[in-house]
């Protein structure tokens, strides 16, 4: 053997292992996502064999290939893989340059861990350990061998097919594959919360929808950018591009503030959002709505207003958040890149026309009794009907002048 490299990617799974007869199910929409992220690289193939999942390179780059995986759900590790014949030499070959390319040429500790899933394989497992360690040691400098708590484990697997070595392990995302937990239509603000809310959701298999309220000219479109570019760094997660519904809200938030005593206005601003995007959630089929609310984080985020904004709907609104802190949201908006963002000092329709007192324990009867001086089915007819979309993707560019504030 003349040349090594990594020429495969082995996938470990999340919770798909206890999905007892959906298992099946369950890694078919993952290889399917899987394919799908690595859509760029032309010559990949994805195969499942015998509950494990291989990405097999054919010449593309592994470390761009790992960085997609890095975000694909439902993956709970990978590690990029030598597959050679079951031939002693070529496994000696292909274990050195896994234990000097893990260790950097800095040295440090090994132990080497070998499996005969093909017992017609001539060499036992203990026999395989010691020939491969003895030919590492041999071959290289400033390396030993601890078998207890080594700095790299050199792992073999000797298959049928052939025998795959892998050294580093690489962590995914874990949870379930997007689009085995049904679709959601995720309420997207522009702030910190909504799009960690969104993140949260991915991880638990959802397909996701967003959908913005736009009150131009009190939010400008710097507003409505700032969300387009969130939704854009969003869909590295989804995997592929997420339709956002942008409301012209406008002329109903006006009519509310005319009419509705100052301490309410939150909360009937609210109760017709709410109305707006289960419209919209049952013309795209969406199961649920989600937002970034967070148990006591702001007025409008208390159980009591959270009951009486509930009121408008039956369908069930899923709050990912609802348990947090502001600082735990941050770490993870940190961590996947829309904390920058979402800092951006850009207002949103739920910012303006703030009153100094916003009432944190709203009456549900009192609400209605406000709400009945407004035509409510007209403004959510007419916000519907002049609802536009994009689908937006990582692939597409941020905004240029974006750029310069991250």
């Amino acid at each position: 053997m003349t040349h090594v490299a990594y020429d495969h990617i082995l996938i470990r799974y999340a919770e798909l292992s206890l999905k007892g007869k959906n298992r099946k199910d369950f890694e078919k929409k993952l290889q399917q996502n899987v394919k799908t992220g690595l859509r760029e690289f032309s010559n990949v193939k994805v195969k499942r064999v015998f509950g494990r999942m291989f990405v097999q390179l054919n010449g593309e780059d592994e470390q761009g290939v790992s960085t997609v995986l890095k975000n694909i759900f439902g993956i709970h590790s990978f590690s990029p893989a030598l597959k050679v014949e079951n031939d002693l030499e070529q496994m000696k070959a292909a274990g050195l340059y896994a234990i000097e390319d893990a260790l950097s040429g800095d040295g440090g500790t090994f132990k080497v861990s070998a499996k005969r899933a093909d017992k017609s394989f001539a060499v036992r497992s203990q026999d395989l350990n010691y020939q491969l360690g003895s030919h590492i040691l041999i071959n290289t400098n400033k390396v030993s061998v601890d078998v207890h708590n080594p700095d790299v484990e050199l792992r073999v697997e000797v298959r049928q097919e052939g025998t795959y070595l892998t050294c580093k392990t690489v962590k995914g995302p874990g949870g379930l594959p997007i689009g085995t937990g049904g679709k959601v239509m995720l309420m997207l603000s522009g702030g910190i919360d909504s799009p960690v809310a969104g993140f949260q959701l991915f991880k638990r298999g959802v397909e996701l929808e967003a959908i913005h309220f736009h009150s131009p000219p009190f939010t400008n479109e710097r507003a409505l950018q700032k969300v387009e570019d969130l939704t854009k760094v969003l869909s590295r997660y989804a995997g592929n591009s997420i339709r956002l519904h942008i409301v012209p809200f406008t002329e109903a938030q006006k009519k509310i503030h005319d009419v509705v005593p100052d301490q309410y206005e939150m909360t009937i601003m609210r109760r017709v959002m709410l109305r707006i995007a289960e419209r919209i959630s049952q013309k795209r089929g969406s199961l649920a709505i989600a937002n970034g609310e967070s148990l006591g984080q702001v007025a409008s985020q208390t159980l009591e207003s959270m009951h009486t904004i509930n009121d408008v709907t039956s369908m069930p609104v899923l709050r990912p958040l609802i348990a947090m802190d502001k600082l735990e949201v941050i770490d993870i908006a940190k961590e996947i890149d829309t904390y920058e963002l979402s800092i951006l000092p850009y207002e949103d329709c739920c910012t303006i026309f703030l009153p100094p007192q916003i009432k944190t324990k709203p009456n549900k009867e009192k609400a209605e009794k406000f709400e009945s001086s407004l035509d409510i089915q007209s403004m959510v007819d007419d916000a519907v009907e002049r609802t536009f979309e994009k689908n937006l993707s990582s692939t597409d560019v941020l905004d240029k002048e974006f750029e310069d504030f991250l």
